[in-house]
This record gives C-alpha cells, sequence and structure tokens, in this order.
C-alpha cells in the first residue's frame, strides 16, 4: 500500500494548489514534497503540474493521472470489501452526493438501518448540487448520487427512478393554507423564498413560470433547504420542496401542498452510480437498499 502515498501526496499539491500549503498539510517540507514530486515526474516520463506564478495546476497529463489513482482507489476498495465477505465480515464504505432534500430525514434513516446490520461500514455525505453530484461520480469522490432533477446523465447508471411532486411550504395561518387545490400563480403573486437556480426544484419552477409568461422572483433565494423550512415561519412567505424532505410538524405550525401538476409536473429523484463502475460490495448492497426503501416511499403514497 505504500506506494499509493506519492499519489495521496500529488492529490493534495492539486487540491491545495501549491507545494508550500500541501506540504503543510501533508506534515512535509515543500522542498522534500518538491523533490518527491519531480522524482515521480522523473520516473513517469511527463511533468504533471504547471508551474505558476502563485502556485501550482495539473496539466492534462496530471489529471489523467489522478484519475488513474481514483479509480485504482475504487477497485481496491472493491476487492477489499469483496475479502471482508470472504471472511464473513461486512466492512467497507459508502460514499454518496445527495440532494439536500435527503439529509434531515430519509438517508439518516437508511443509514442508521444499514449499519445496525453492519456496523463497520462507514459512510461519507456529501451535500451536493445536481450538476456536483454528477461530477462526483466520475471523479470518483462518490459511489452514488441520488438526486433531483440530474442535469446531464452522460456517464450516471440510473438505479432507480420515482417521480417528487415540488410542494408549496407555508406557515399553517397563510391564506394559501385552506385552499383545496394550489396553483402556481397562487405562489407565485405573493412573496416567496426559493432555491438558487443551480437546484432541480428552482429549474422545474422557472421552466413552469415562462410557460405560464410568469417569473420566479423571490424575495429571498438561497441554497439552503433547511433556511426555505424555517424562514416561511419568519415572515408568512411560500417555500417550495419535494416531500421527501418534509415532515410533518408536532405543533402543526408547517403545512406543505401539492403544487397543482396543471402547471408543475412531476421532477425525477433518481438513484444512479457512474455508468460501467463496479461497486464495492457495501456500496452496492445499499444502493439496493435505497432502491427498494424509494419504491416501498412512492407505493405508500400511490396507496394514499
Amino acid at each position: 500500500m505504500r506506494h499509493l502515498y506519492t499519489f495521496q501526496l500529488i492529490e493534495a499539491v492539486a487540491r491545495a494548489g501549491s507545494i508550500r500549503k500541501a506540504a503543510e498539510d501533508m506534515n512535509l517540507t515543500a522542498s522534500a514534497l518538491t523533490r518527491r514530486v519531480q522524482r515521480f515526474e522523473q520516473e513517469f516520463g511527463a511533468q504533471l503540474f504547471e508551474r505558476l506564478p502563485k502556485g501550482v495546476r495539473l496539466n492534462p497529463a496530471g489529471e489523467l493521472l489522478l484519475h488513474h489513482y481514483r479509480a485504482s482507489l475504487s477497485d481496491l476498495a472493491r476487492v477489499q470489501s469483496q475479502v471482508a465477505d470472504l471472511a464473513g465480515e461486512r466492512r467497507g464504505h459508502v460514499s454518496i452526493a445527495c440532494s439536500q432534500a435527503m439529509v434531515p430525514y430519509f438517508l439518516p434513516e437508511q443509514i442508521a438501518r444499514y449499519r445496525c446490520d453492519h456496523p463497520g461500514v462507514t459512510f461519507s455525505v456529501n451535500v451536493r448540487d445536481r450538476t456536483q453530484a454528477e461530477q462526483e461520480l466520475v471523479s470518483y469522490s462518490s459511489d452514488l448520487a441520488l438526486v433531483f432533477e440530474p442535469v446531464y446523465l452522460v456517464d450516471f447508471e440510473v438505479l432507480h427512478v420515482i417521480p417528487q411532486e415540488v410542494f408549496a411550504v407555508m406557515a399553517s395561518d397563510h391564506p394559501l393554507a385552506k385552499k383545496a387545490e394550489v396553483r402556481l400563480r397562487d405562489c407565485l403573486d405573493v412573496p416567496h423564498v426559493a432555491p438558487t437556480t443551480k437546484y432541480g426544484v428552482r429549474h422545474l419552477l422557472d421552466f413552469a413560470a415562462r410557460r405560464g409568461s410568469r417569473r420566479v422572483s423571490p424575495a429571498v433565494e438561497t441554497e439552503s433547504f433547511d433556511l426555505i423550512r424555517h424562514y416561511v415561519l419568519c415572515e408568512k412567505l411560500i417555500g417550495f420542496q419535494i416531500p421527501l424532505g418534509l415532515r410533518e410538524q408536532d405543533d402543526g405550525s408547517l403545512v406543505f401542498k401539492p403544487i397543482s401538476s396543471k402547471d408543475l409536473p412531476p421532477g425525477n429523484l433518481i438513484l444512479g452510480q457512474m455508468r460501467g463502475r463496479t461497486l464495492p460490495v457495501a456500496s452496492a448492497r445499499f444502493a439496493l437498499q435505497l432502491a427498494t426503501a424509494l419504491k416501498d416511499y412512492h407505493s405508500a403514497r400511490i396507496g394514499n
């Protein structure tokens, strides 16, 4: 495993953009790190970094090498997981990039359920927007992605899909809370708080609004869905969220209702992995658990 240390040093330099900063991060002197990188470049037969006036950055050869390193780590983790299975153990690490809506309720419950059976498995949960989540799969930074309305789907192998309506979120004493049907125009004609344009909910809102010759013009715009849920109680604004990220409040202070499908069709919540990649055992089995949970959740909603 020692040969991987050089790659870790190269990755640290790429991440820091500076030999000096990377040396501090890795507890080395700058001269020792420089010699290590230069020695590797000589053996490799190509330079990995562009030397800039205020640091360094990966050149195309360095990017290819770093991608190879991350792919090799992924393969090694998969083999270690399979070997652990042979010994009757369940170990490994699962990394998942997800939309914010998955964080409050769905993922904590699913991770706790998995770790109850397999306490040796650890997790990384990376909250990302829909573009970043796909990039995480390509760079091997995450094994799985669970995102609302992904953008490209070029390297995205879809494991499961469920539709998600966009809900209007409001205080229980908001005038729209008593409406039997909430139309998009009802929400846009009153002050509202909305996610920024890089999120799937906002993408659907903007598209539907333009189709109706309207605009989403939030009084408050944010990257935080937690802020949306809390802010509607402060100023009686309308917020927007998908139902998997919502729960009834014990005190009844929060109300959420689906925006009419006449105005805003449901979007897709998609579970996926990098196309063609063989996942480590723990990640593959957790993906299967997630897919089953999403299917059960959707079936229960249809049943209601």
